[in-house]
């Protein structure tokens, strides 16, 4: 057993079942009791409460954030160690704790999205003085396993993941009236797809020849901000794309939110309607698909389209702003990309595009170089 005082003046006693655990206890409580941050087992809370507690003050962020941080605390965290103490909370409980889920059937990702949600109930829990350290947080990451996972990471590629030029050429002789200015200007601004929802014909200015992106649709099909204070951007149309607008313009049904691409009854278009009836379909008939390897009731083979998500758009307009003049792209640098894409930092379009820009070691150039160098 061990008997101690706490920081606050109140006598606790807590037992273990082996000396050494009790121990290990006692000299750790004594560091935080100093430190005056110990919280005793009686003042804390079970990791279930404190889940409510960090769910409550979660206002202010996005339904769907919060939706998300919920869905992590309902079926993931609060069904394995819900019942646990705060203080029970140790490192070596967490990578328990990840392991379960995993030999539960969570993907990776899964499992590391829960793990970043269960670090912030900690922290919220340490700010409310329900609990001295942040076990996830102090885990840290692993940085030899991260390395090893980032060496089998294969980064996007053009065909793969970024539409080539003849495939977007393609898509758009497939397509016809509103689906084929969405993908036009998807492809031309690079906007994410809750921004292209949200965007107003207020924010077009096509005089100017260029778009202000202000505000976008989230998935509760509610107006917010951008996702991040670089989400606020101008970006320049160009000319062909303008001209496309103006068209689109005349046709475009009206509604209160005066959105360039909404629905029939000029509200925010679902974000699966869009995906499946504007950007799949001239995809397969363009021939942009892949075999399923199924057949259909007639024994014909069933293709879908080769680019499911939207993003890929948005991968498509980052190549085109790296890409070199003579290859057909404008050949920007990466800071104005950053800024033309929305991105919150640098080190993102980095990680992210760094593969793509010109590395300017091409042969004749290398050659040239050395040439001028050694005389």
């Amino acid at each position: 057993m061990v008997d101690y005082y706490a920081q606050t003046g109140r006598r606790h006693v807590k037992s273990f079942a082996k000396k050494k655990d009790a121990v290990a206890f006692e000299a750790k409580t004594r560091i935080e009791v100093n430190g005056k941050v110990h919280v005793a087992d009686s003042e804390t809370v079970t990791v279930a409460e404190a889940g409510k507690l960090w769910l409550e003050s979660c206002d202010g962020l996005e339904r769907s954030t919060v939706a998300q941080y919920t869905q992590h605390l309902n079926l993931h965290i609060a069904p394995f160690i819900g019942k646990k103490k705060l203080t029970e909370i140790t490192i070596p409980a967490v990578r328990a704790f990840l392991d379960t889920l995993k030999a539960e059937g969570r993907s990776a990702a899964m499992v590391r999205a829960v793990r970043v949600s269960l670090g912030s109930m900690l922290s919220d829990a340490q700010e409310q003085g329900l609990i001295a350290t942040n076990a996830v947080k102090d885990m840290g990451r692993k940085k030899g396993r991260t390395k090893a996972a980032a060496r089998h990471k294969e980064q996007i590629q053009v065909g793969v993941d970024i539409p080539t030029p003849a495939e977007v050429k393609a898509m758009l002789a497939a397509a016809a009236g509103k689906p084929r200015v969405f993908i036009m200007t998807a492809v031309l601004t690079g906007m994410r797809a809750s921004e292209l929802r949200g965007l107003r014909w207020v924010d077009v200015n096509l005089s100017k020849a260029e778009v202000t992106v202000r505000q976008r649709a989230d998935a509760y099909h509610e107006i917010g901000s951008p996702k991040s204070a670089k989400g606020r951007r101008k970006i320049p149309l160009p000319a062909n794309l303008v001209a496309a607008l103006k068209e689109w313009q005349k046709e475009c049904p009206s509604g209160e939110l005066g959105l360039v691409f909404p629905s029939g009854t000029g509200n925010i278009e679902f974000h699966a309607n869009i995906t499946k009836r504007w950007y799949h379909p001239p995809q397969i008939a363009a021939g942009v698909s892949v075999n399923t390897g199924e057949l259909d009731k007639d024994g014909k083979p069933v293709v879908a389209p080769k680019y499911s998500g939207l993003h890929a758009l948005r991968h498509f307009y980052a190549s085109w702003l790296i890409n070199r003049p003579e290859d057909g792209g404008l050949g920007l640098p990466p800071k104005v990309v950053q800024d033309r894409m929305g991105h919150s930092s640098i080190q993102m379009t980095l990680d992210v595009y760094s593969h793509l820009f010109p590395k300017g070691d091409d042969a004749s150039t290398m050659d040239d170089a050395a040439s001028a160098l050694l005389g």
